[in-house]
């Protein structure tokens, strides 16, 4: 007789589904989900991040949500330890344990059993602190360091430079009875799934969430320079309509997808399915004990 799976990623970009095909796995196998995903941390951002629902997490217990108000830091390094124990947890209470999510990083460190270098250096980040844009650009130009998203974001420059030194300094092979599959979506139909999404956020009153975690924390506190939050700030000062908002998000999301996939690709031990496919293949492994 087969071994029980003692823990199962499920991957993939964002809207692919991830989410309802845990759920089923979870109320199906006696599991509860350990979200995987560096937005759904922060406390209060629960519609812009699409956060589960919670109904949702009524249906089955989740982790990895809520950890952090939005001004504080966290990082992979962070994430890893409350997967770990959360884990832990799962397992000994006899449950199945699913880390789902879109963030690479977070469900490597946690599948490979990252090691991680030293926090950050304070004289290093005090340094960093006193440079201007232009100077954080030339010194990850020099130092090849890969520019982010938001190359005008001081921060996000600082925290690209410090990524770059404190690193995952070891890595595990994947152990045996642990899994990763991941969604496979056709294009299309993962375009028309944000597009959807997009919409869902504005019926859910994502405007009026952001205005109140804008007061609250301030629009440039760490979690609220990234994904829906810094369109709808140029909406509400009058520079972007909700449908100017609603194209560039879209057309973000999509970005975001597809950085999500060139992260998972490169990782052969992801078994890829479209997602009836994964939802008859998890079961397989689970019925088959």
């Amino acid at each position: 007789m087969a071994t029980r799976p003692e823990l199962i990623a499920i991957v993939g970009p964002t809207a692919s589904g991830k989410t309802g095909l845990a759920l089923d796995i979870a109320e199906r196998w006696n599991g509860e989900i350990i979200c995987a995903d560096s937005r759904t941390v922060y406390k209060g951002m629960d519609i812009g991040t699409a956060k589960p629902t919670v109904k949702e997490q009524a249906r089955v217990r989740h982790w990895g949500i809520d950890l952090v108000e939005p001004g504080e830091s966290f990082s992979a390094a962070d994430f890893k330890r409350h997967a770990d124990a959360a884990i832990k947890d799962i397992r000994s209470r006899g449950k199945l344990p699913l880390l789902v999510g879109g963030t690479g990083l977070y469900v490597d460190a946690v599948m490979y059993n990252f090691t991680f270098g030293p926090p950050a250096n304070v004289n290093e980040r005090e340094r960093l602190e006193a440079m201007d844009v232009s100077e954080l650009t030339a010194y990850c130009v020099k130092h090849n360091i890969e520019l982010p998203e938001n190359a005008k974001n001081k921060r996000h420059l600082i925290r690209a430079i410090e990524r770059k030194s404190i690193s995952a300094i070891s890595k595990s092979a994947l152990r045996p009875n642990e899994y990763i599959v991941g969604i496979a979506t056709n294009i299309n139909t993962l375009r028309t799934r944000i597009v959807m999404r997009t919409e869902q956020l504005f019926e859910n009153n994502v405007v009026a969430e952001a205005t109140l975690l804008g007061k609250k924390y301030g629009w440039d506190s760490e979690a609220m320079t990234g994904n829906i939050y810094p369109l709808l700030k140029l909406h509400l000062d009058g520079e972007l309509t909700l449908e100017e908002v609603k194209d560039r998000f879209t057309t973000l999301d999509y970005q975001l997808a597809k950085r999500q996939m060139t992260w998972l690709r490169r990782n052969p031990d992801i078994m890829w399915a479209t997602l009836t496919e994964a939802k008859g293949y998890i079961h397989s492994l689970l019925a088959n004990e």
